[in-house]
């Protein structure tokens, strides 16, 4: 496994993305856990939760829980997996995702985060999404103490424009280390993110990098030339995707979902595919 950077942590090119494992349609807890296994199996060293991914209000906090569980039953040394959670998403009694970034709320939150994950601190800590009834330099501001406070040990924004990004990063400094923000072939505006991540020596996390859990599997027949250069390296369409995504930027590390330990370790190995040039610039501009 290649491996990239978030903030001073050295982490592997592919991350895992742990939503499809908590919410509709999740796998029992036996398959989850075994999905975890393999992703480590295979190298992979991040693993990216939220507070957020469960049914409903009833199980806040369930992905946390079943990746901390993961590694600990693991049976090796996770020391070097990076967990990264999120705050100021929350699904109600019904479902429904509701936001909140109220500083007093997330830093709820924070806490409630890191008596499930376990240990001194959170390694990477993300607002989930801005909230449009609270200032985002609050919401912001809340992250930043939590920092200083020594609850996280690095801080990530969500779903955000340019704008917000420069403004958390004027806020934040060298405590911003990442960005996460939705990216697929059929999902590309946040390409100007993705751009001033660069410039800023920031890591650009894209998730749904396959198209999301229901499109994942039919990438190569909605993207044709992902399917054809595929066949041509004698691997996915999936693993193309993730392969051209690595190759837009050295900052770019995709968070792929899985709920199967055969889909997760397809996508790892997407981080050994090399694509030519002429293949990168077919793909960048399919």
């Amino acid at each position: 496994m290649h491996n990239r950077r978030i903030g001073s942590a050295t982490i592997s090119a592919i991350g895992l993305g742990g939503m499809p494992l908590s919410i509709e349609g999740r796998p029992d807890e036996e398959r989850a856990v075994a999905t975890v296994h393999a992703a480590i199996d295979a190298g992979i060293s991040f693993i990216d939760t939220a507070m957020s991914y469960c049914l409903n209000s009833s199980e806040t906090g369930h992905n946390e829980s079943l990746i901390a569980r993961a590694l600990a039953s693991y049976g090796g040394d996770t020391s070097d997996v990076l967990v990264g959670t999120k705050g100021g998403a929350a699904r109600g009694a019904d479902g429904a995702w509701s936001f909140n970034g109220d500083p007093a709320t997330l830093r709820e939150a924070c806490e409630d985060s890191l008596k499930r994950l376990g240990g001194d601190s959170i390694g990477l800590y993300q607002l989930h999404v801005p909230d449009p009834n609270v200032p985002y330099a609050d919401s912001v501001g809340a992250l930043r103490d939590l920092y200083d406070a020594g609850k996280i040990c690095a801080v990530g924004i969500s779903n955000v424009n340019s704008d917000q990004l420069r403004e958390a990063h004027g806020i934040l400094g060298e405590r911003l280390v990442s960005v996460q923000n939705n990216f697929s072939p059929a999902v590309r505006d946040s390409e100007p993110q993705m751009r001033l991540c660069t410039e800023l020596g920031i890591a650009f996390l894209p998730y749904s990098p396959l198209g999301g859990t229901s499109r994942a599997g039919g990438l190569g027949s909605s993207h044709s030339a992902f399917a054809r250069i595929a066949m041509e390296h004698d691997a996915s369409p999936q693993q193309v995707c993730l392969a051209w995504e690595l190759a837009k930027s050295p900052i770019v590390v995709p968070i792929p979902g899985a709920s199967r330990p055969t889909t997760i370790r397809d996508s790892a190995a997407a981080a050994d595919l090399k694509l030519t040039e002429a293949e990168f610039a077919e793909l960048d501009a399919a």
